[in-house]
């Protein structure tokens, strides 16, 4: 064949299986097809043989070579037309084809599809070239094709060929209308010219490994846009396959492509409810854990972001702060304070909020504002410059907002019991998706629940000022200096989430410059439990004046106790005589007091505990002890050293181990006491009461 390429040499490029470097295998359809060839002379006899013939018709080349054709492979009733075709061709020159049932070697009879045409050489010989396929392989492959054929091109599913260097060979309907783009443009074309979305890079990789590595990959899910649909997102389906010959050449890479859009936004809804549901259960078990007001709002934006927004607010109408009932109005501004504000990340469009705390002036033109007033949610979906300008503080915080991105609004109601407390508000700046009336109403169940937590919050708010304040009012303004005593005392409320107890003090002065020393705990809180503190203090300073033993004292105080429905109390009744040194005690029921001397460890009194007023027939026993210039005496309620999780034994030793009486100021002691013993987040208030001895002078007779 000389130094000429050989035929079927080149190719686009990638994989090859060849006869040798460079060759490639050619006729796999002929071979599959096992087409015989037979040449005969003139005079019908056989003198070239195929190989393949040998296969169709089952005589060897030794046997067929020499013989005539029409007797070696046709029956008698078969040759007489075959050779007046024969002779035709010969003649004319002109191809011939048709079937003839042919016998084969073993003398079964198949039905063979022949051409046959006539071969002239250089030396002017004229033969006849027959071409045999046998029928029944040929239909079959006629069956495939042209099933394969409509699979293709009727098929709903989407199918592409493309050659080894990714160029379409081929498109079918469902596909062109797919991408938008008819099948003829594809052809010569890369996916990257067609498809205008980013992941198309991500499917030119797919499709390159399949050609390298011969691995199938079936139901590759991508999300994206096509010319068919510019303007709304589509799943696909899209499985690869590498495609070869019989001999292993690779022709291309073929892919299906299958629209999963529906599947896909059923699953991306149940994906939107089961994170809606894990946001509403997440909201339940975080907001409304305390009552706090401020806690409460902080704790529903942090809910919010970054799962619903990218940054959310809480504004309460100042009325509802002040517990004022608001005026209605339908023009003018309206006085809001944010209590809380969440952005998704610290920088950005944080300095657009409202500063946490502070009062905000909103007019009736703005978005809060009408949310507010029609207790409606306002959504704006896609927000513009003016959008801005009615939802930020000022133009420079709207400012603020569009470089950052923010681009969708919503603010619900924040309504408890028919009350209009505020508004929740959200952004969505980083999220691409636009607000909708799903989120809309995801957001009005989390203002709910965060509006009644807020309520409760506000009303125990209420409750416990007001119970703060009867009990101020009815302890002693200062202790006043009685004569062989300094006093101080100290009251500090439970936290803001409790409500306030009933611990009390008194100093009451008693005749020959003696001094009553009253500290008591209501067992209860609240308003209640400060009323009947109240009656119990009146009652104290009443039976003080008759001079009575500290017992007897108590004695009556029990009795009236007895008189109030379902409260107990513990009460210390201590009378100090500054001319006898002498301090006489009464305990019902209450903690023993504490007594430091100059020199001295702080130790407990020996005083008996007794029986809490309100038990009734108990009897209660005075003790008598002396005390000296210097000494001091703690009187204290058990908020300052009763804990959840420590025994009293070792709370009252961590109380003698904590008092350092060298502190020359009281008042600098009793706090100093109170910091160190109390923990962040004590439920119970506490009462000190702290008393120095001092030598006692008797005052001079006055002149006549």
């Amino acid at each position: 064949m000389g130094e000429d390429a050989p035929p079927g040499r080149g190719g686009s490029g990638g994989a090859e299986v060849g006869m040798g470097a460079g060759w490639q295998s050619a006729g796999s359809l002929l071979d599959f097809l096992n087409v015989a060839a037979v040449v005969v002379d003139t005079g019908g006899r056989i003198v070239f043989w195929s190989p393949q013939a040998t296969e169709t018709f089952g005589h060897t080349a030794e046997e067929a070579l020499g013989q005539y054709a029409a007797r070696l492979l046709l029956g008698e009733e078969d040759r007489h037309r075959a050779l007046e075709l024969f002779a035709g061709v010969m003649e004319t020159g002109q191809t011939w084809a048709g079937v003839f049932p042919v016998r084969r070697r073993d003398g079964t009879t198949r039905s063979v599809e022949f051409r046959n045409m006539r071969l002239l050489d250089d030396l002017g010989d004229v033969y006849a070239l027959g071409i045999a396929v046998d029928q029944s392989t040929l239909h079959r492959v006629e069956e495939r094709l042209a099933l394969s054929e409509q699979l293709v091109s009727q098929a709903p599913v989407g199918f592409a060929m493309l050659d080894t260097d990714l160029r379409y060979r081929l498109v079918n309907g469902a596909l062109a209308r797919i991408n938008g783009v008819p099948a003829a443009e594809h052809i010569g074309r890369r996916p990257r010219d067609i498809h205008p979305h980013k992941e198309v890079e991500l499917v030119e990789a797919a499709l390159r490994q399949v050609l390298t590595t011969g691995e199938p990959l079936v139901d590759q899910y991508v999300v994206s846009r096509t010319r068919a649909d510019p303007d709304h997102d589509h799943a696909w389906s899209i499985s690869y396959y590498r495609v070869q010959g019989p001999g292993g050449r690779v022709v291309g890479v073929a892919s299906s492509v299958v629209d999963v859009t529906e599947r896909h936004l059923v699953a991306a809804e149940a994906e939107r409810a089961r994170r809606r549901l894990t946001l509403i259960a997440d909201a339940s078990a975080r907001v409304g854990t305390t009552l706090g007001v401020e806690q409460t709002a902080r704790e529903l934006v942090d809910v919010a972001v970054p799962d619903l927004a990218d940054m959310a607010a809480v504004d309460i109408l100042d009325t509802v702060l002040s517990s004022r009932s608001p005026a209605p109005r339908t023009e003018g501004p309206e006085l809001f304070r944010a209590l809380a504000v969440a952005p998704a990340t610290p920088d950005g469009v944080t300095g657009a909020a409202d500063p946490v705390g502070e009062i905000a002036s909103y007019g009736p033109d703005r978005l809060i504002t009408q949310c507010v007033r029609t207790g409606r949610p306002v959504l704006v979906a896609h927000c513009d410059e003016q959008d801005l300008l009615r939802i930020a503080r000022d133009p420079q915080a709207a400012a603020t907002l569009a470089r950052a991105g923010a681009h969708s609004y919503i603010a619900v109601p924040l309504i408890a019991r028919d009350e209009i407390l505020g508004a929740f508000d959200l952004l969505r700046v980083a999220n691409p998706e636009p607000f909708d009336a799903d989120d809309v109403l995801l957001a009005r169940e989390l203002a709910g629940r965060a509006a009644i937590a807020i309520a409760n919050a506000r009303w125990h708010q209420n409750v416990r000022t007001a119970a703060e304040t009867l009990q101020r009012s009815l302890l002693p303004p200062a202790p006043p200096q009685r004569p062989g005593l300094k006093i101080a005392s100290l009251y500090q409320p439970a936290q803001a989430a409790n409500e306030v107890g009933g611990d009390w003090y008194d100093v009451i002065p008693l005749a020959d410059d003696k001094t009553a020393l009253v500290i008591g705990d209501v067992m209860g809180n609240g308003i209640d439990a400060a009323a009947t503190m109240g009656q119990l203090c009146s009652a104290a300073r009443a039976y003080a004046t008759l001079d009575l033993p500290p017992d007897e004292i108590l004695r009556h105080l029990d009795q009236l106790t007895r008189g109030l429905e379902h409260y107990i109390a513990t009460c210390l009744y201590a009378v100090y005589d500054p001319r006898t040194g002498h301090c006489r005690i009464a305990n019902a029921g209450h903690l023993p007091p504490v007594i430091t001397r100059p020199g001295h460890r702080p130790e407990l009194l020996p005083v008996p505990s007794g029986a809490p007023l309100g038990v009734g027939g108990v009897t209660f026993h005075t003790v008598t002890i002396p005390l000296h210039p210097g000494d001091q005496i703690l009187l204290y309620t058990d908020g300052l050293v009763e804990t959840r999780d420590d025994s009293i034994d070792d709370r009252l030793a961590t109380l003698l181990d904590t008092w350092n009486s060298t502190d020359p100021l009281l008042d600098s002691t009793c706090s100093r006491l109170v910091d160190a013993m109390r923990r962040p987040g004590d439920p119970d208030d506490v009462a000190l009461l702290l008393a120095e001895t001092h030598p006692w002078h008797a005052p001079h007779a006055g002149r006549p």
